[in-house]
């Protein structure tokens, strides 16, 4: 006969599949800020390959064990509004690494730097904040956690808006717009997805706090 203990330790197991998500999510973003500092004309897709594969497998893990399992350690519908958010965040960055690789012969003066740089920051502080939730629902640490992410997000939209201001000043030829526009896009909907995801873990906390 299981204890109660037993059964809600096996709840516990989604902490472990979120956590690793959220290391994904983490893992891509370093990885993208790795390959825009090397400029080069070829760019190899294998690590953004590997980090999607990887949050595909484990929003389909989390998916089988939500079906498994009697008792969760935190509602299923959170859990399965957590996992769909942290798994668009990779697909956001792995959708930027190939559109950057089918330009990116043509792009060697453009710094994307400080934007992934940004994204990183961001999906770090995903990555913690996700770990936070074994921890109990600290409303205090998870509030300070979401701020963070919230002035990560407002410093990404003050450089996207210097973006525009450079691309409609004139000096780019028109396709060159289009593609750094789409480009610089992407990178800023990569963000939104941490914020989405951010978003998500942060009801979580005030619906149980």
């Amino acid at each position: 006969m299981f204890s109660l203990q037993t059964i809600f330790g096996k709840g516990d197991k989604f902490y472990g599949l979120l956590e690793a998500s959220a290391g994904a999510a983490r893992d891509s973003a370093a990885a993208l800020v790795q390959m825009l500092a090397t400029r080069q004309s070829a760019v190899s897709l294998d690590e953004f390959t590997l980090a999607r594969r990887r949050e595909k497998d484990l929003t389909a893990q989390i998916s089988r064990e939500l079906v498994n399992t009697f008792v969760t350690a935190l509602d299923r519908e959170d859990i399965e509004a957590l996992s769909a958010a942290l798994n668009k965040i990779t697909k956001a960055i792995s959708k930027f690494a190939e559109r950057y690789s089918l330009a990116a012969d043509r792009l060697g003066d453009i710094d994307f730097g400080a934007r992934a740089a940004l994204l990183e920051k961001a999906a770090d502080v995903i990555r913690q904040m996700v770990a936070q939730l074994r921890k109990g629902m600290n409303l205090e640490a998870m509030s300070a956690l979401n701020d963070r992410l919230q002035a990560i997000e407002n410093e990404a939209d003050r450089l996207l808006l210097e973006l525009y201001r450079d691309l409609y000043g004139g000096r780019h030829e028109p396709i060159r717009i289009l593609l750094l526009k789409d480009l610089f896009e992407l990178l800023e909907k990569a963000i939104d997805r941490c914020r989405d995801a951010g978003n998500v873990v942060y009801q979580i906390v005030l619906k149980n706090s």
